[in-house]
C-alpha cells in the first residue's frame, strides 16, 4: 500500500508498505541486473550505503542461472542474502535492446539468448511466471519499449499491444499469488505507460492503464534517444494522468539532475546503471559536480573524493590512492568508486526526502544544481 504524506507542487513524499519493508519515496534503486552490483559490491555494503530497493532483471536471470533453480532455493531474497525490497524488471527493455535477436508477436517475444543463441519465447505470462518464481517484492508488467524516436503508426500499434499484454500479465499475477508454492504471495504489480515522445498517446495510454488498479505506475521507454527537454515534456504531460494514490517510477533515469527534475514532476521511485558504470571507469559524483579520478590532477592529492562524504571510500581513502588503484587496474579501485557513487545517489535521495518533509524542496533542487552546474562551467573534466 503507498501512502502519500506530503506534497510540494506536484513532488511527492511517501511511503510504500510492502511485505519486505517500507519504501520510502522519492527513492533510487540500485541496479543490480543479475543479483549483484557490478563492482564487487556486496549485501553489507548495500546496508552500509542505504540502498532501500535493489533492482533484478528478469531475463538475466532466466537465462543464466534460471529462475527455477532459484525458486528451489528459496527465492531470490534468500538466494543473494537481501532482506529488502527488490523489484525485478520484466524483461521487455530487452525487447529493445536486444533488436537484432528478438522478433515480436501478439502472444509474446522471441529471442536468441545474447550469451549462447539459443531460442527463448517470454510473453506476459511467462514474464510472471519467471518473476513469480524469483520471489521479488515488485514485478513489473511486460512490455515493448518502442525507441523514442519511432514513426508514430508503430508507437499507437506498440502502445495498443502493450495494454492488452498488461491485462495477461494482470490476471496471470492474480493467478501465481493464489498458488501454493509461490514463493512471495504478496509479489505487487507495476503496469508500464509507453508512447515514446507523443504526449497525446502517453496521456491515453496512462488513462486506461490506471484504470487497472494496480499496485504502481512506470514511465518506460525514455533516456533512449529523446532529449531531455523531451522527457520533461512527456513527464509534465503524462503524469498529471497517472494515479496520484500510487507510486509512479521513472525507468532508467538518470543524472542527479534527471532525478531532481523528476521529483519536481512526481516521481516517486528513480533506476539508473549510471553512478556504477561510471564508477567503474573512474568517474565520481560530487555536490560539485562529476570528477574524473584518471585526471592527473588527482595524483598526489590525498583529499577524499568528497569531502565531508560519509561513505566506506572516503571515510578512509584519498583521489590519489583510488586514482592509483585506477591506473594499476586493481578491482579495489573501481569498486571504491561505486560504493562512492551509490552513497552519493542514495545519500541525495535522503537530502531529497528531508527538504520535502520540511517544505524546501523548490530552495533545495535550486542549490544543488547550482553546485553542481558550477563544476561544470568552471572545470570540465576530460
Amino acid at each position: 500500500m503507498y501512502e502519500l504524506r506530503k506534497q510540494e507542487g506536484r513532488a511527492k513524499r511517501g511511503v510504500l508498505h510492502t511485505v519486505h519493508g517500507d519504501i520510502q519515496t522519492p527513492v533510487f534503486m540500485n541496479v543490480g541486473t543479475v543479483g549483484a552490483i557490478k563492482g564487487a559490491v556486496s549485501t553489507e555494503d548495500l546496508e552500509e550505503i542505504g540502498c532501500q530497493v535493489e533492482l533484478s532483471n528478469t531475463y538475466h536471470l532466466h537465462v543464466r542461472t534460471g529462475d527455477r533453480l532459484i525458486k528451489e532455493v528459496g527465492g531470490l531474497h534468500r538466494f543473494m542474502a537481501w532482506k529488502r525490497p527488490i523489484l525485478t524488471d520484466s524483461g521487455g527493455f530487452q525487447v529493445f535492446s536486444l533488436a537484432g535477436l528478438r522478433k515480436i508477436k501478439e502472444e509474446g517475444v522471441y529471442f536468441h539468448s545474447h550469451i549462447d543463441g539459443a531460442k527463448i519465447f517470454m510473453g506476459p505470462e511467462e514474464s510472471m511466471q519467471i518473476q513469480s518464481n524469483l520471489g521479488s517484492t515488485i514485478a513489473m508488467a511486460f512490455d515493448e519499449c518502442a525507441p523514442a524516436l519511432a514513426e508514430r503508426d508503430y508507437v499507437e500499434q506498440s502502445v495498443a499491444r502493450t495494454t492488452r499484454w498488461l491485462t495477461r500479465c494482470r490476471a496471470e499475477m492474480n493467478r501465481l499469488n493464489g498458488l501454493e508454492d509461490t514463493v512471495n504471495p504478496a509479489q505487487m504489480l507495476f503496469g508500464i505507460n509507453q508512447g515514446a515522445i507523443f504526449a497525446d498517446i502517453r496521456i491515453d495510454h496512462a488513462k486506461r492503464i490506471s484504470e487497472l488498479e494496480l499496485d504502481g505506475y512506470a514511465i518506460g521507454g525514455l533516456a533512449v534517444g529523446e532529449t531531455h527537454e523531451e522527457m520533461y515534456h512527456i513527464l509534465d504531460e503524462t503524469i498529471p494522468h497517472l494515479p496520484l494514490e500510487k507510486p509512479t517510477y521513472l525507468m532508467g533515469v538518470g543524472t542527479p539532475a534527471n532525478i531532481l527534475e523528476g521529483v519536481e514532476r512526481g516521481v516517486d521511485f528513480f533506476d539508473c546503471v549510471y553512478p556504477t558504470r561510471n564508477g567503474r571507469h573512474g568517474h565520481v559524483y560530487t555536490g560539485e559536480g562529476k570528477r574524473n579520478l584518471f585526471n592527473r590532477r588527482y595524483e598526489k592529492d590525498m583529499r577524499p573524493i568528497e569531502e565531508g562524504c560519509g561513505c566506506p571510500a572516503c571515510r578512509r581513502y584519498s583521489r590519489a590512492y583510488i586514482r592509483h588503484l585506477l591506473k594499476a587496474k586493481e578491482m579495489l579501485g573501481m569498486r571504491l568508486c561505486v560504493l562512492h557513487n551509490l552513497y552519493f545517489y542514495n545519500h541525495m535521495m535522503e537530502e531529497i526526502r528531508e527538504a520535502l518533509d520540511g517544505g524546501r524542496f523548490a530552495s533545495y533542487k535550486e542549490e544543488k544544481l547550482y553546485g553542481m552546474g558550477q563544476v561544470a562551467r568552471e572545470r570540465v573534466e576530460k
